[in-house]
């Protein structure tokens, strides 16, 4: 059993977006990604399938040449390759669900560009 608490220790930074490891599991890693209001995630992707779910805030999504205004409690799913970027409306806590394969250091290099 592992757990984990999406608000403690949490900080933001007025110039990129604080990535932390909440846990691994077998098939999981669960990620907290705190954005101060006008942060910005550059446009990305991933070679694996993700889950973001807003926790607190409201973030803009930009995937498939829209935006999505996501609010807390919204959750979005993503097949592998589709460019996203992620842009903080206010204070927000985000959940990224990366399956195993996929690397951490992959989102900590996209959170301080």
């Amino acid at each position: 059993m592992k757990t984990a608490n999406l608000y403690s220790g949490l900080e933001y930074n007025p110039e990129k977006p604080i990535v932390n490891v909440l846990f691994e599991t077998s098939f999981t890693k669960e990620i907290r990604i705190a954005m101060q209001e006008g942060t910005l995630m550059k446009e990305h992707k991933t070679s694996f399938p993700i889950v973001v779910e807003v926790v607190a805030g409201v973030v803009d999504f930009g995937v498939n040449n829209e935006t999505l205004h996501l609010e807390k409690g919204n959750l979005i799913a993503l097949e592998p390759n589709v460019p996203h970027d992620l842009k903080a409306i206010k204070n927000s806590v985000i959940r990224l669900t990366l399956t195993k394969n996929d690397q951490t250091s992959r989102v900590q290099d996209v959170a301080s560009k």
